[in-house]
């Protein structure tokens, strides 16, 4: 989902969307979430009203769970520098210009330490960045640390602790679908505006700024609009489980607002992510280096392949854990069902003692390791089981 985005003496307001759509069933397989597993209680340095009243487990109404979470919730302005192309027509005629603009996005306070939440691609490229309160104060920003692999990003600010609310975060492997939801941010600069909702779906996988997958997302109905990016999706007791970050706006066009169908990030990644980035500033993710897809029960049927279960490889990235491992990819082209596929390379039955029948297995997998571990792959090759020990490398940054 984007960010509300205002050009600096313009007086245009538009919505600038995040250019990732859905990757449901992807065959990116290059890594996955997490890495150490530090927990978000290491950096919570007290019990706030808000994580207070979620501890007892009591229903909320919406009205009470704004009245105790909106004070958490700020809006996130930063400040980029973009250069303006030469128009003869328009007033710019012999050279480009450099100029500001000014996007709005969603965050909140997690700790007494003056730790905000948002989204990475709220505060991309920015120069400079700025937090608003309910209350109409506003203080510069500074961005603690970053991880595009996730469209997480840390902010510190220097306030009294007196004056934050942080907002305790839930077990979001316990949402259900069904289970209703509240979303706080400011769309479309409408500071803390509340919609409610229910879980639509669990386990999505979205697309995040550098290409890699998102597995593990919360779908809602809940509206959430561009503005709202970087807000907190709170369960009924008052908690965040999910991170607002995207929306699928359908095939109009003409369609740039909320239909119904927004991703929040998990609050189980959210923990991880910025404990690591609190702590040393960046994520380092294990690597193994493939892309595969999912065996279906009649592609095993009809090519006869020696499982019904696992990933076929179809690429190996030269240089990667898997490629010095000698994990080999298909070579043979076949289409079923109108998608295609690369037989006759290694088949991924199972990694680290665990069975492999999906890719977000697999990435989870890999992302309890770190770079430099040793994890040992089971394949079946030319129909006969093998064990390869791989030493997963670190994850790359897209090019």
């Amino acid at each position: 989902m984007g960010r509300t985005r205002i050009v600096a003496g313009a007086g245009l307001l538009t919505a600038a969307l995040l250019g990732a759509g859905l990757a449901l069933g992807g065959a990116a397989a290059f890594g996955g979430l997490g890495g150490k597993t530090t927990t978000v209680s290491e950096i919570q340095a007290s019990v706030s009203p808000a994580s207070a009243a979620s501890s007892s487990g009591r229903l909320l109404s919406i009205n009470d769970i704004y009245r105790r979470a909106a004070p958490g919730v700020v809006q996130v302005t930063s400040t980029t520098v973009v250069t303006v192309p030469a128009d003869p027509f328009f007033g710019n005629q012999f050279f480009p210009q450099r100029q500001e603009e000014r996007s709005l996005g969603s965050g909140f306070v997690v700790d007494k330490a003056g730790h905000v939440v948002t989204n990475y691609h709220v505060i991309s490229g920015a120069k400079q960045v700025r937090v608003s309160f309910s209350n109409g104060s506003s203080t510069k920003a500074t961005v603690v640390g970053t991880d595009p692999s996730s469209d997480l990003a840390v902010l510190e600010i220097d306030t009294s602790s007196r004056a934050l609310t942080p907002l305790a975060l839930g077990n979001s492997d316990a949402m259900q679908v069904g289970d209703p939801v509240v979303a706080i941010g400011n769309p479309f600069g409408l500071d803390r505006t509340v919609t409610a909702g229910i879980v639509s779906a669990i386990q999505r996988a979205i697309t995040a700024p550098n290409g890699y997958t998102i597995d593990h997302v919360i779908q809602t109905d809940a509206a959430i609009n561009h503005g709202n990016s970087g807000g907190p999706l709170l369960n009924r007791q008052g908690q965040v489980i999910g991170v607002n970050s995207q929306i699928e706006t359908g095939s109009s066009s003409d369609t740039s607002g909320n239909v119904g169908i927004g991703f929040a990030i998990p609050s189980n990644t959210v923990k991880t992510v910025i404990a690591q980035l609190i702590r040393e500033g960046h994520i380092d993710r294990a690597f193994l280096g493939i892309s595969a897809t999912p065996i279906t029960r009649d592609l095993a049927r009809v090519f006869r392949l020696p499982t019904a279960q696992g990933l076929l490889v179809q690429s190996v990235q030269p240089g990667s854990g898997a490629a010095k491992a000698g994990l080999e990819a298909g070579t043979t082209q076949v289409t079923l069902a109108g998608e295609s596929y690369k037989l006759g390379g290694d088949i991924v039955v199972a990694a680290a003692g665990r069975p492999v029948a999906s890719l977000d297995k697999l990435r989870d997998l890999i992302a309890a390791k770190k770079p430099g571990d040793s994890i040992r792959v089971v394949v079946y090759r030319e129909g006969k089981r093998k064990t390869v020990d791989v030493k997963l490398g670190r994850q790359p940054t897209p090019g």
